[in-house]
C-alpha cells in the first residue's frame, strides 16, 4: 500500500436519543445558527421538532434554509451564503440526508469566501476559512456527515462536480439516530443502499497492493449490506436492519476504508454529468453505470474482480475460467441490485442518446480521470452505449 496520514477531526454520536447532546455540541459563544433542511419530511416525521427544542435550551437565535435539492443546486448555495453574511451566522446544522449536507459544507465555506461559491467547487480557489457546522443524519447512503467531501450542482451550465477541503469542510460532529431514518421510504432507502455499496466499490478497485486488511473490512461490509437491505425492505420500520445500514454507510466513506490507496470514482464522475443533464436520483445513476464500467474495465487486473465475485457473492471457482468467475461476480452485482429495485439501464429514466455528446463533454470537463483505469472520450461513449 501507499504511505498514508489519518485524520478525520468529526465526532459521530451515534444510537437511540443522541439529539439530547445537541445543546453541548455546540462551540462556545455561539449565538446565531442556520438551519438548513430538504423538502420537509423533518416537519412531518417530528425530527425538526426535537432539533428545535434542543437549540432553544441551548438559547440561540435560529434562521432558516429549506428546500435543499436531492440534487443540491448552486443558486440554493448562494441563498444559504447570503443569509450567512447578512445575519452574521456562527453556526450550521444540516438537518437531513447527503444532499443537505453537502450544500451545508459549501455554504459554511462560501460564507467565509470573497468570491464565488462556484468558484470554490470548481478549484478555481481554495477556501482558507470555514464556518463550524454540524449534522444530524436523516439517511443511510453518502457518509458525508463524516467526510470533508460536497457535490454541487450549477443547473445553468449543466456541471455538477464533487470538491471538499478538509478539514474545512469536516462536520465537527454529527448525530445519528437510526430511528430517525425509520420514516424514510422504500424508494430512497434503495438509493441509499446502492449509494454506500458503490463508494465501498469504487475503493475496492485500486491499483496498489498488500491491502488485505482494507479488503476484507471492504468486503465485510458489503456482505452485511447486501444480506441486510432484503430484510430492511421486507420491514422498513425495523430499527434494527436501519442501524445496521446507517452505519455501513458512515464506514463506507469516512476514509477509514482508503487507508493506503485511492479508490477510482470514474463512475461517479460519469454518473455526475448524467444528472448534471437529466437530473436524475445519483444512486439510479450508479446503479446503471457502475457494472457496465466493470464490464468496460475487466481486463485492467481479472483478479481484483475474481476476488470480489468469490469474497463477497459468493461465487465458485470450480468449473470455471477466471473469467467466467470474474463476469458471474459483476451478474450477481446487477442482480442484486434489481431485486432490491434499482434500474438497470438508462432507459428507466427515459434517457437515450439524444445528449449523450453533452454528457461526455461534461464528463471530460477535467480531462481523462480514473485512478484504477483512467478513462478517456472513447470510454465514456462506449460505457454510456452500454447502459442504453
Amino acid at each position: 500500500m501507499d504511505a498514508f496520514t489519518f485524520h478525520n477531526p468529526t465526532k459521530l454520536i451515534f444510537g437511540k436519543d443522541q439529539i439530547t447532546q445537541l445543546p453541548t455540541q455546540l462551540p462556545g459563544g455561539t449565538k446565531k445558527v442556520l438551519l438548513v433542511y430538504g423538502g420537509g419530511s423533518i416537519k412531518r416525521n417530528g425530527v425538526y421538532d426535537e432539533v428545535m427544542k434542543q437549540l432553544s435550551q441551548a438559547d440561540v437565535e435560529v434562521f432558516e434554509l429549506s428546500g435543499v435539492e436531492p440534487n443540491p443546486k448552486l443558486t440554493t448555495v448562494e441563498r444559504g451564503v447570503e443569509i450567512c453574511k447578512k445575519e452574521k451566522i456562527d453556526f450550521l446544522l444540516a438537518v437531513g440526508g447527503g444532499s443537505v449536507i453537502d450544500c451545508t459544507k459549501t455554504i459554511a465555506a462560501g460564507a467565509e469566501f470573497d468570491g464565488a461559491p462556484w468558484d470554490l467547487v470548481t478549484r478555481k480557489s481554495k477556501p482558507k476559512a470555514a464556518l463550524p457546522f454540524g449534522t444530524v443524519l436523516t439517511l443511510a447512503a453518502t457518509g458525508s456527515e463524516m467526510n470533508a467531501g460536497a457535490v454541487i450542482t450549477n443547473w445553468e451550465t449543466n456541471e455538477k462536480y464533487g470538491w471538499g477541503a478538509a478539514p474545512l469542510t469536516n462536520p465537527a460532529f454529527s448525530i445519528l439516530d437510526p430511528a430517525y431514518t425509520v420514516s424514510v421510504p422504500r424508494d430512497q432507502t434503495i438509493y441509499g443502499v446502492v449509494d454506500m455499496m458503490t463508494h465501498m466499490l469504487e475503493q475496492y478497485f485500486h491499483t496498489p497492493t498488500q491491502s488485505p486488511v482494507q479488503d476484507e473490512m471492504i468486503e465485510g461490509v458489503l456482505r452485511t449490506v447486501i444480506e441486510t437491505a432484503p430484510e430492511l425492505l421486507k420491514d422498513l420500520e425495523s430499527v434494527e436492519h436501519r442501524e445496521t445500514v446507517l452505519y455501513a454507510g458512515t464506514i463506507a466513506l469516512n476514509g477509514m476504508l482508503q487507508m493506503g490507496y485511492r479508490g477510482d470514482w470514474a463512475s461517479h464522475n460519469i454518473e455526475h454529468a448524467v444528472s448534471a443533464v437529466h437530473d436524475i436520483p445519483h444512486a439510479g445513476g450508479l446503479a446503471i453505470l457502475f457494472p457496465n464500467w466493470m464490464k468496460h474495465n475487466l481486463d485492467v487486473d481479472e483478479q481484483r474482480f475474481v476476488q470480489l465475485a468469490v469474497k463477497v457473492f459468493g461465487v465458485t471457482k470450480e468449473g470455471k475460467s477466471d473469467r467466467e468467475v470474474a463476469e458471474e461476480g459483476i451478474e450477481e452485482l446487477r442482480k442484486f441490485w434489481s431485486s432490491i429495485g434499482a434500474p438497470e439501464t438508462l432507459r428507466y429514466y427515459d434517457i437515450d442518446d439524444d445528449k449523450f455528446d453533452v454528457i461526455i463533454d461534461r464528463a471530460m470537463k477535467r480531462g481523462p480521470f480514473g485512478n484504477f483505469s483512467q478513462l478517456h472520450k472513447e470510454d465514456v461513449e462506449k460505457i454510456l452505449e452500454m447502459s442504453k
